[in-house]
């Protein structure tokens, strides 16, 4: 029975018998990849973050694995093919290449995996997470990297499979210091970004979620890569610099080391401000803030003009968004407190009559000299 079987398979045309083999390298693949999904497929414990590797590897590599195998399977099924003569080697050359590029895209899956974990791992969204910025900054060029020298394999290995392109290679290497020169000159700014996206991943002056002040502008780094910085503008704008900016010119890190931060608040008063009472709203109003980390807490006369005094509130603050709100509540509650009870301490102009004597206010001579009159002026 099982003779006449076989038999009956091989009186089928040859065309549909090929056909059969890559159907049956199909299903062979697919129910492969079932039971590897079977394999990594796991469910999460209660009270355990819904993260999981095996999940993460589900999902990057079910698709990549949906082509990839049965391409495998079909590869091995092709001795059994009874095609003609002059198309086994065209079926197998494109067999071949498709291999390479599902394997490629494999391989992409891998890496995303990857990231997924260190990602999970190093979660941002923690108050202290200088490590994780630095990890991620970095992460992000290695990636780019990886899947670049992924991509460039795979297409040298596809293309050194065709003869013909390995003699056109061979006669072309004697032109490569030529031409390298020429694209050296060509891409000199572009080989400039790549270098420099180099340098910041490794000595990150700056780094992912960073505050930084550039060309004016307060923002957070939102995005790192091999040629360009954006800057998410507080007020939701978006600032784009190339990334040999950063290596060229000047900027403010306010996160460079740690997110902690010093805020300023001036007022300018009249010198017959007391300073204790203010010093004591000012305490008051950092211990009732719970934006205030209590740090420090100093009020200081930082300058004298001729006219009024300049008062210098210093504060600190977990973050730079924490002390920039900070300073404002401060600002308005001392505001607040001098106009309540200390009103004729606001800045004053003072005008004496002597600068301006007319005949009808002049003093006639031998009369008593009576003391100048102060006029004030609240500017």
């Amino acid at each position: 029975m099982p003779d006449g079987f076989f038999d009956r398979f091989n009186q089928l045309p040859d065309l549909v018998w090929d056909f059969l083999l890559a159907g049956v390298a199909i299903i062979i693949g697919l129910i492969l990849k079932f039971m590897l999904s079977l394999l990594i497929r796991k469910k999460p414990k209660e009270g355990r973050p819904s993260f999981s590797v095996s999940r993460s590897m589900l999902n990057r590599l079910g698709k990549p694995f949906s082509y990839f195998l049965p391409l495998v399977a079909f590869n091995f099924l092709l001795p059994l093919m009874k095609m003609r003569t002059n198309i086994a080697p065209v079926l197998n050359k494109t067999v071949e290449i498709l291999l390479t590029i599902s394997f490629a895209n494999v391989l992409i899956a891998v890496v995303k995996v990857f990231e997924d974990y260190i990602y999970h791992t190093f979660d941002i969204q923690k108050a202290d997470n200088l490590k994780e910025r630095k990890i991620r900054t970095q992460l992000q060029f290695i990636r780019r990297i990886a899947i670049g020298l992924i991509v460039i394999l795979a297409v040298c290995v596809i293309l050194l499979s065709f003869n013909n392109l390995r003699k056109i290679g061979t006669g072309l290497l004697t032109g490569v210091g030529v031409g390298g020169i020429i694209i050296g000159f060509a891409a000199q700014k572009s080989l400039g970004n790549f270098l420099a996206g180099f340098q910041i991943a490794f000595t990150q002056p700056l780094r992912i979620d960073d505050v930084l002040v550039v060309e004016g502008e307060w923002g957070r780094v939102e995005e790192i890569t091999l040629s360009y910085v954006v800057l998410n503008i507080w007020d939701q704008r978006r600032l784009i610099l190339p990334i040999n900016y950063f290596v060229e010119k000047p900027f403010q890190n306010w996160t460079r080391n740690s997110a902690d931060i010093l805020g300023t608040v001036f007022i300018y008063l009249d010198y017959t401000m007391p300073l204790d009472p203010l010093r004591e709203e000012l305490t008051r109003l950092l211990d009732s803030d719970p934006l205030w980390d209590r740090r420090v807490n100093i009020l200081q006369v930082t300058n004298a003009s001729e006219r009024t005094m300049e008062v210098r509130a210093l504060m600190s603050a977990a973050n730079s968004s924490n002390a920039f709100d900070l300073r404002c509540h401060v600002r308005e509650g001392l505001i607040r407190f001098v106009q309540e009870h200390y009103p004729d301490s606001l800045p004053l102009t003072r005008i004496s009559p002597k600068t301006a004597i007319t005949p009808e206010t002049a003093t006639p001579p031998g009369s008593p000299t009576t003391p100048g009159t102060i006029i004030t002026d609240r500017g």
